[in-house]
């Protein structure tokens, strides 16, 4: 057997056994629900509520199941049929510069992606959210919600690309540094602008009005030395009744985004009471400890790709007579995807870890009981899953599962508690 042929089946293990982990954890998932309602949310999540939100956990892992399927078998199609070589004769025999063949390709790839996994995002969207009254998002904003997002994909995506090619082509071995620092360079921007210059163009932000809720903010901010100056309220509603908040930018740019939905759901102290916990966050430097962290994760993988993209054995394992960086690429994502896994573990593990500690800094301030009961809420209000498997959380879960937040955050309320 030649090396392409061995790595050709390597890439197909590699893409069977992570379609068999997530449907494992799936299964995992879904014999770990529990018929009984837990103590803590009885008199917040009444029987008929908890049975919904089981029901609509099975229906998102009926349609995971289906949509991972049908994946799975497009790009073992793709990969037996050399797929990927055929788009690259296609993009070949439109453009013979260095820099458009490239573009050229992954636009044909993404378009075609993203076409054929459209009729999965309309039924996820106007069949099970619909069934389970969170949809609010109409044909038409369906619709103007893709082609922006393909726009941006094209002015973004391929402007990036572009820069990346020809780092490749200029500079050969050193090219990761350079690519390096324009990744940096634009997760920072988009750390500081998106809610300036990207959100806009999906949903309409308008500045929380004057009045206690915006007092009480401005209070708290105060309180924990958080130099706030914009707080907006998002039209959430305008895709779905779930409810949110987040924080975003650093520095001068940091802002408050606040959904309609959560003004709408929880009380004037509960929603300080999440707003505490997201400036927690910042204060305790896990937002600059996630950016730091993806910085070094992006150059480490860009380093290791380095050393392999020259290597004809990755194009020819996908079938392409005529080695290219952006085949090699596409190999190079595939055979990584492993170590990917692995890394998203670790920075999911560390993320709940932060959680806790926001949570914590909450409870500080005098909010943990708002707090408590915002989460309940939230819960209800997203049919959230409240007895995930342990193994699903490990590998999967960003945030803590509800239970043991509220029971964390009830410790804690037991605790003396300094500022």
């Amino acid at each position: 057997m030649s090396a392409p042929e061995m790595l050709f089946y390597v890439i197909v293990a590699i893409l069977i056994a992570d379609y068999l982990l997530g449907r494992i954890l799936d299964y995992l998932n879904a014999k770990n629900i529990s018929l009984e309602l837990p103590e803590e949310l009885k008199g917040i999540y009444n029987e008929e509520e908890y049975k919904k939100s089981q029901q609509y956990e099975r229906d998102n892992q009926k349609m995971s199941l289906i949509t991972s399927t049908f994946n799975l078998i497009v790009i073992l199609l793709f990969l037996i049929f050399d797929g990927f070589a055929f788009v690259d004769q296609l993009a070949r025999s439109i453009s013979t510069h260095y820099m458009l063949i490239p573009l050229i390709f992954f636009g044909i790839l993404m378009f075609a992606s993203d076409i054929i996994n459209t009729p999965f995002a309309v039924y996820d969207t106007f069949v099970i959210e619909q069934k389970y009254g969170f949809n609010t998002t109409t044909v038409k904003t369906f619709i103007t919600d893709k082609l922006k997002g393909w726009l941006l994909m094209v002015i973004l995506g391929g402007g990036i690309l572009a820069l990346v090619v020809w780092f490749y082509h200029a500079t050969q071995e050193m090219f990761w540094i350079y690519t390096w620092i324009l990744v940096t360079v634009f997760s920072i921007f988009m750390t500081m602008f998106y809610t300036q210059w990207i959100l806009p163009l999906f949903n309409k932000l308008s500045p929380l009005q004057e009045g206690e809720l915006k007092s009480d903010i401005f209070n708290l901010s105060s309180r924990a030395g958080f130099n706030l100056k914009d707080i907006f309220v998002m039209d959430g509603s305008k895709r779905s009744t779930k409810a949110n908040a987040f924080f975003s930018g650093l520095g001068k740019k940091k802002k408050i985004i606040l959904f309609d939905t959560l003004i709408d759901e929880l009380k004037q102290n509960e929603i300080v009471s999440v707003l505490a916990h997201e400036i927690g966050h910042y204060k305790k430097k896990h937002t600059m400890a996630n950016l730091v962290l993806s910085v070094a994760q992006t150059g480490i993988t860009l380093y290791i790709l380095s050393l392999f993209i020259d290597n004809p054995i990755l194009s020819r394992a996908l079938g392409a007579s005529q080695p290219s960086f952006h085949i090699g690429l596409i190999a190079f994502g595939l055979l990584y995807s492993p170590i990917s896994t692995v890394l998203g573990i670790g920075m999911n593990q560390l993320s709940r870890k932060f959680e806790y500690k926001a949570d914590e800094f909450a409870s500080v301030y005098g909010l943990g009981n708002h707090l408590i009961e915002a989460l309940k809420k939230l819960s209800v209000k997203n049919l959230s899953n409240l007895t995930p498997h342990p193994v699903y959380v490990f590998v999967n879960y960003s945030h803590p599962p509800l239970l043991k937040r509220l029971r964390y955050l009830k410790s804690l309320s037991k605790q003396p508690q300094e500022l």
